[in-house]
């Protein structure tokens, strides 16, 4: 399993991130994200979207549970679904919901609070866990498949960081 780790000092780091990452993405990509509230899932997925080509407001789908954008990654169409399930009651809503057939090898899934929507949720190819670390954070990305790995390998992250 290729992991990588990082110190983001502030939310500028973190968006750098976000770009990071939206030039590594692959279609058909599963992301979990993980942190506590406040940890940068939202800003992290939000810097990632706009430098994927989102040009409207990124907003979180706190109350929505899910929201599609469609972008252009390396020339090609493709969707990417962020998801914020922390105020999902349980497994089942994700299931009754129909959020499991977006997960197509095609669209990018990006979900918040993974956790709640386990075991049905399918796995990440890229876990993404967000720490508060004093003024900024920590942050560790596991490739958990060979999608998320090559996304990790594609990965160039500024160094000054």
């Amino acid at each position: 399993m290729q992991s990588f780790k990082a110190h983001l000092r502030d939310e500028s780091h973190t968006a750098a991130l976000g770009v990071s990452l939206a030039r590594a993405l692959l279609p058909g990509m599963s992301i979990h994200l993980q942190g506590d509230l406040g940890a940068g899932k939202t800003a992290l997925t939000r810097a990632l979207l706009h430098a994927a080509g989102h040009q409207g407001h990124v907003k979180s789908p706190t109350y929505t549970l899910a929201e599609p954008y469609r972008v252009t990654l390396d020339g090609q169409p493709v969707t990417i679904i962020h998801y914020d399930l922390y105020r999902m009651g349980s497994p089942e809503e994700f299931l009754d919901a129909g959020f499991r057939e977006d997960f197509d090898g095609h669209n990018i899934c990006i979900v918040e609070w993974p956790e709640k929507a386990f075991p049905v949720l399918p796995p990440p190819d890229l876990r993404v866990n967000l720490t508060v670390a004093g003024e900024g954070r920590d942050v560790e990305l596991q490739g958990s498949s060979a999608l998320g790995s090559s996304c990790l390998q594609r990965l160039h992250f500024p160094a000054i960081l």
